[in-house]
């Protein structure tokens, strides 16, 4: 039997392009050399698609520098365009590994339908909607699932500041959550305990989206859950818990500290895992997500309600990810979770 064509698309124009180079190095080395041909095509920071030569060159960065570009055309013929030797290929599938704007939002996964070729993930609609944090809620708000207090703010309004205090001051209490709407792995987020942080963190997480969340504080555990499939078909992992070492779980305290701890199954008061786990699938039906996502939650302190956080349609897949190894606890290792999401992808109804 005859190879089929992969293509693996990485980096991108997020902030999060590290970790999508990152997450790139450990689903390129799962893929069965076997059943596919596999192409590895990075997008850098300024936009501009490249071939990348080998995983090697991703490890160490020198995919950069690589002259070679190659493409996905939206024709309906379903080639990758690459320029050395003017090489046209049939492409049988891809495998997007790009995290936050960009790449989790939709925009990519309109130009694989018009393509028509079969793609690993969520489609447009639910990547678009759970990406934007804001439109995430408001359809959260309608399965009765609690989830955080908030208040909406518009980078234009920030022209009005002392407003913009007042609408937070007379919804939420201090300290709140300040939020980018559609930005990623902790990006541009920060806690305010009083009027002159709210100021700051408004000003920070603008400078990430034009659309902001000031959310209340929900003291608790941090929950995450794993969830693939489809429709009737949708199954949830387990449970992990992140035990960050900084206050809140932000990129630097996700990535860059050592302290910060994920623990796999831990114990839960009666009842509460299979809560998440049947939340975690209704939030992702509810969104029309297909093939993967981890949906994030608060287990509250002294009262033990599940608050729903957020959801994100392509988790890390770094060493210290959340989403592989919830499903490597349920006998998935790497290799039998990115077949089963690839072969999920070319089965898409």
């Amino acid at each position: 039997m005859s190879k089929k064509n992969i293509a693996v698309v990485f980096g991108g124009r997020s902030s999060e392009h590290e970790v999508s180079c990152i997450s790139v190095v450990t689903i390129a080395k799962a893929i069965n050399t076997d059943k596919y041909n596999t192409y590895l095509i990075g997008i850098t920071k300024d936009g501009h698609w490249l071939k990348a030569d080998s995983i090697s060159s991703i490890e160490d960065g020198t995919w950069r520098d690589s002259k070679v570009t190659a493409v996905i055309s939206p024709d309906t013929n379903g080639e990758l365009l690459i320029s050395e030797g003017d090489e046209r290929v049939k492409l049988d599938v891809i495998f997007p590994v790009l995290h936050g704007m960009y790449g989790e939002d939709g925009t990519i996964q309109g130009l694989f339908e018009m393509s028509g070729i079969p793609y690993v993930g969520c489609g447009v609609l639910a990547s678009a909607a759970s990406m934007d944090k804001f439109y995430t809620k408001l359809i959260v708000d309608t399965l009765g699932i609690r989830q955080a207090q908030y208040v909406p703010v518009l980078k234009e309004q920030l022209g009005d500041i002392e407003k913009v205090i007042s609408r937070v001051e007379n919804t939420l209490d201090y300290p709140v959550f300040i939020k980018p709407s559609k930005a990623g792995s902790s990006k541009g987020v920060s806690k305010a305990d009083n009027r002159d942080m709210l100021i700051e963190g408004l000003t920070l997480a603008a400078k990430h989206d034009y659309k902001i969340l000031v959310e209340e504080t929900i003291v608790g555990r941090e929950i995450e859950c794993g969830v693939m499939g489809y429709g009737d078909n949708t199954k949830a992992s387990g449970v992990g818990e992140i035990l960050a070492a900084a206050e809140f779980y932000d990129y630097d305290a996700k990535y860059n500290n050592a302290e910060s701890k994920t623990v796999i199954g831990p114990d839960m008061p009666d009842g509460k895992e299979d809560e998440i786990r049947e939340d975690a699938v209704k939030i992702f039906n509810a969104l029309d997500g297909f093939g993967l996502s981890r949906v994030d939650f608060f287990l509250e302190k002294d009262t033990n309600c599940v608050v729903f956080n957020e959801i994100n349609t392509l988790p890390g897949f770094t060493s210290i990810s959340m989403y592989p190894m919830l499903w490597g606890a349920k006998g998935y290792d790497i290799e039998k979770l990115v077949e089963s999401l690839i072969d999920m992808a070319v089965e898409r109804p």
